[in-house]
């Protein structure tokens, strides 16, 4: 008989919940995403525990207003180390929320909603919108998206979550973790 593990989360609301583990997916501290609804099939994302919000690369970030609601254009460079592949989105705005970056500067950002796929799963998050050229990962996964995909992170292993339809998913035990710390 296989035993059943389960943990409980407990809100400052009294509100408490049961979580089955054995429903939950165990990722590496890093994995491939895609984000269907930009048609972005595979982008390599960092899943920070650090971070609450997740946040997306975008460049040449342009609000507009469509139907008295407030939209967002945007540019991607989805391939880690690469800007010649730009893949051009367009998102209602949530909101414009401020953000400490790790090196402790505010930035106000626009929040998007958007599906991200990880593995066999489909879900909606939040993702704020910032210029990432400069850093390792083209997306970040925050608590908040990890928590709605019940999500749980083995930090000492990499691409645990294979992704459909990617052709350039690497070996979790092969990958080397040199010069990736963001």
């Amino acid at each position: 008989m296989a035993m059943m593990l389960y943990y409980e989360i407990y809100f400052f609301s009294g509100y408490s919940r049961m979580a089955d583990i054995n429903e939950s997916v165990v990722v590496g501290w890093r994995e491939w995403l895609s984000l269907p609804e930009f048609g972005v099939v595979a982008i390599k994302a960092k899943i920070d525990t650090g971070a609450r919000t997740s946040a997306i690369h975008a460049f040449s970030i342009e609000p507009f207003e469509r139907e008295g609601e407030s939209w967002v254009r945007f540019g991607m460079h989805p391939n880690q180390h690469e800007s010649e592949t730009e893949i051009w989105c367009v998102s209602k705005i949530l909101e414009q929320r401020n953000v400490i970056d790790s090196g402790g500067h505010t930035e106000q950002r626009y929040v998007i909603k958007t599906d991200v796929t990880l593995g066999e799963s489909t879900w909606a998050i939040e993702a704020t919108l910032t210029n990432r050229d400069s850093m390792l990962f083209r997306m970040l996964l925050g608590r908040t998206a990890m928590s709605s995909g019940n999500i749980i992170v083995d930090p000492a292993l990499s691409y645990l979550a294979r992704q459909r339809n990617s052709t350039n998913i690497q070996d979790p035990l092969k990958e080397t973790l040199e010069g990736e710390t963001e």
